[in-house]
């Protein structure tokens, strides 16, 4: 039975596909949105490139936090559709190895994430998140289209 479930989010339609998804499949489940920023995407928290060289400033800071309070406020929305209470979580890193740490930390479960998320376009320059997840998670993961 699973108990605990790790869905990363990212703010892009198919992670809220794939929230809305654990919420309905799991619904005796902890659920733990996770946002994993990596520092080498700017545009993964809505700033152009020309803020990279601001990564680790203030600047940089800001716009993370922005992101990142913006999607947990979308995944409390979503979550009280489903009269649901979530946790959530977010780190600055690698989102590959993040998730994977993360679901073997807090001896996640199972996974649930989108097929591909905001950087799709970027998929063979940075490798697909996703992919790597579902060859390396200890655990089963459920891959949303």
């Amino acid at each position: 039975m699973v108990q605990t479930v790790l869905v990363p989010v990212d703010g892009s339609p198919l992670s809220s596909r794939a929230f809305r998804h654990a919420l309905r499949e799991f619904p005796d489940a902890e659920i733990t949105a996770y946002h994993a920023v990596d520092p080498f995407t700017p545009d993964a928290v809505g700033v152009d490139s020309t803020y990279e060289p601001m990564i680790g400033t203030d600047a940089w800071d800001q716009a993370v936090a922005v992101a990142t309070d913006r999607i947990f406020d979308d995944v409390a929305e979503v979550a009280t559709d489903y009269d649901r209470s979530v946790a959530t979580e977010s780190d600055i890193g690698d989102p590959k190895r993040l998730i994977i740490e993360y679901t073997v930390d807090k001896d996640i479960d199972h996974i649930v994430m989108g097929s591909h998320g905001r950087l799709n376009a970027e998929r063979p320059l940075y490798g697909s998140v996703t992919e790597t997840v579902v060859r390396r998670a200890p655990v089963p993961v459920t891959v949303i289209r």
